[in-house]
């Protein structure tokens, strides 16, 4: 009767705190699990962040291969890399923000986190978008500074645009633009009365050394031609042109530019869905855990 009442009330009672400490159990075992989740993704952030500010200083900073040529004679392609640095450094400073906001679980610095998290995703896409839509215009502009290099390029005259130029050609096995008939419009190399080519677009073998390059314009004295002029014709050099060997180069690292942003935009719409969860678990404001 009564004394059973009391005994199924008790254990009624025993049993309520019992389920409620185990759900509190489950849900604080979550919270670390999504905290220690954001913070592994916040670290590889910052990591993607420090190869996207890398790739920029390399752009500004590289002096022997094309990219030389293009951020020597085109401002974009500096703008560019000033973004990508920009970019990068905010990227590194946000997975800094995240990783503090995660482990000292303070609500401010996951909103902000998540508010500037958003913004970067936003400009990343534009910036995407705006570089896919500018491809041709940028193969046009490449075309047009390697032209005017050629017709302008001097024997015996230090330059970095045509070391780097001269470079491109002997690493890539090219010559001119679109066929080694672009030599011709240089004035300087046509009024040789000799068979003289660019150096650095000469043939060579497999065997011989590629590293060294050589600069400037040089003489081949065929003893069978009886005419003389610099015929194109009897230049010993590739005569294929450089514009799809560079416009494939930069395809492949595009690629892979693009490869490691996408990656950066998912980590950021995990992150961003992480630190949503997190904010919204963590209920009192304690600012004590901020490191001063």
């Amino acid at each position: 009767g009564a004394s059973g009442r009391r005994r199924a009330c008790s254990a009624e009672q025993k049993a309520k705190p019992e389920g409620s400490s185990r759900t509190i159990r489950m849900g604080s075992a979550c919270i670390k699990v999504t905290k220690y989740f954001l913070f592994l993704f916040n670290l590889l952030f910052f990591i993607l962040g420090a190869v996207i500010l890398g790739f920029g200083v390399w752009i500004l900073a590289d002096k022997s291969s094309f990219i030389s040529v293009l951020q020597t004679s085109s401002s974009s392609l500096k703008v560019g890399a000033c973004i990508f640095i920009g970019v990068g450094a905010v990227t590194m400073f946000m997975g800094f923000l995240g990783c503090i906001g995660a482990i000292k679980e303070v609500r401010c610095l996951l909103g902000l986190y998540f508010a500037f998290l958003l913004l970067i995703l936003i400009v990343q896409v534009a910036a995407g978008a705006l570089f896919y839509f500018n491809m041709g215009k940028l193969k046009q502009e490449m075309g047009n500074i390697v032209t005017n290099l050629i017709q302008n390029y001097k024997d015996s005259h230090e330059d970095r645009l045509q070391e780097a130029w001269d470079y491109v050609q002997a690493q890539v096995k090219c010559c001119g633009w679109v066929s080694f008939y672009n030599w011709t419009e240089n004035a300087e190399l046509m009024n040789r009365t000799n068979i003289t080519y660019p150096c650095s677009c000469e043939a060579r073998r497999e065997e011989e050394d590629s590293f060294v390059v050589r600069k400037g314009f040089c003489e081949a004295f065929d003893s069978n031609r009886t005419e003389s002029g610099n015929s194109p014709e009897y230049w010993p050099v590739y005569h294929e042109g450089c514009m799809k060997k560079v416009q494939a180069w930069l395809q492949e690292n595009v690629g892979i530019i693009l490869g490691i942003c996408v990656g950066v935009a998912v980590i950021e719409f995990l992150g961003m869905l992480l630190s949503i969860c997190l904010c919204r678990h963590v209920h009192s404001e304690d600012y004590s855990k901020v490191p001063k």
